[in-house]
């Protein structure tokens, strides 16, 4: 069984610190507005859904240490801005925060603290939901014996839920049986490695570790069924940011006739950007190029360029597998599929 990822109980906000993963298994509790901001730049909590649960029930950390309902409406900006900034491209931390923060324009003046948590909550309740509702979704397209790639990490440590994409997979070899995947390492940071085969293990399910530059080869040996991958951020026309190396991944799928699934919540499509190319890209530490781990591999001094994301043109992108269903490509127009329900980080909820 995977341990509990994120959980908030009497005030007390405790997540898993995924960086120790997979040696060790350690709860760490985040006490108030620095160690939540710290956690998130650090990826101690990571995953675009995951990002937007720990950052909700940062806010009841920060504001409901306060000593009063006034002080804590004075500290609101600063908390809702130091959050925002903490990771720049992942959407749903924006959607969670502007949830929190219409609750925070309405907060009563008792029970307030309450008011903040049962919003906190309810985000967290509807990610878990969302996951069981992608995996339901995402299980017809795939067959008995399928052998899979998937990039980066989007199970339940990236959710506290079930997760995207690889909760599809999961759960597709848990109905079907026979499901092999093949993890991406996912440089620089190697999610794949550490964390989608840990999880892999834990749910029984077989896999083999691959390095990213050896995908594109593995495709073109045969076998293959499809390619599966979480979002980050979604543009209305389908464009997709993912972890980087996913466009590498889709290309080399596109050459070689192998469909490219993107496994997402809803509230990862970002309505307000109309293409991909004005998704905002986190450039990350050179450090993280240069000196994995704290070892070097690089010449000190080294010019490093470090995206954390690419975007995947929607051409790409065989379907978008969603909460409300499959979208099927390569023509996609999700403000004519979302816009009547639901727009850009919960300003209207569905």
């Amino acid at each position: 069984m995977t341990p509990e990822v994120v959980s908030f109980r009497a005030g007390r906000l405790t997540v898993l610190d995924q960086t120790r993963l997979p040696h060790e298994e350690c709860l760490v509790e985040l006490a108030d507005l620095e160690q939540v901001e710290r956690a998130i730049r650090t990826l101690v909590v990571r995953g675009a859904p995951l990002i937007g649960v720990t950052a909700a029930f940062g806010v009841c950390v920060s504001l409901g240490g306060q000593p009063a309902r006034p002080a804590a409406l004075d500290y609101a900006p600063e908390v809702f801005a130091r959050l925002r900034a903490s990771r720049p491209t992942a959407i749903n931390l924006f959607w969670a925060l502007e949830r929190m923060e219409r609750v925070v324009e309405a907060l009563p003046d008792s029970g307030w603290r309450e008011a903040l948590e049962r919003e906190a909550q309810a985000i967290f309740r509807e990610t878990v939901e969302q996951d069981e509702a992608l995996a339901a979704h995402g299980a017809p397209l795939l067959e008995s014996g399928a052998r899979v790639i998937t990039h980066c990490n989007t199970g339940p440590l990236a959710t506290g839920g079930r997760g995207t994409a690889l909760g599809v997979l999961i759960g597709a070899h848990n109905a079907h049986g026979n499901l092999h995947v093949y993890v991406d390492e996912t440089r620089p940071r190697w999610q794949g490695a550490h964390l989608t085969t840990w999880e892999l293990a834990k749910a029984g399910v077989p896999h083999t570790l691959i390095a990213d530059s050896a995908a594109a080869f593995l495709m073109q040996r045969g076998g293959v069924h499809s390619v599966w991958v979480g979002a980050d951020r979604i543009a209305a026309n389908g464009d997709t940011a993912n972890k980087i190396g996913t466009y590498s991944l889709a290309l080399a799928a596109s050459h070689h006739g192998v469909p490219f699934y993107v496994v997402a919540p809803t509230s990862t499509v970002d309505l307000a950007l109309s293409e991909g190319s004005a998704i905002p890209i986190e450039e990350r530490a050179p450090e993280e190029v240069t000196a994995p781990e704290g070892r070097p591999l690089a010449p000190e001094g080294t010019t490093v360029w470090n995206p954390a994301f690419d975007v995947t043109p929607a051409a790409l992108v065989s379907a978008i597998v969603t909460e409300q269903g499959v979208i099927r490509g390569p023509r996609y127009d999700l403000r004519k599929s979302f816009g009547a329900a639901r727009v850009l980080a919960g300003t209207a909820t569905k």
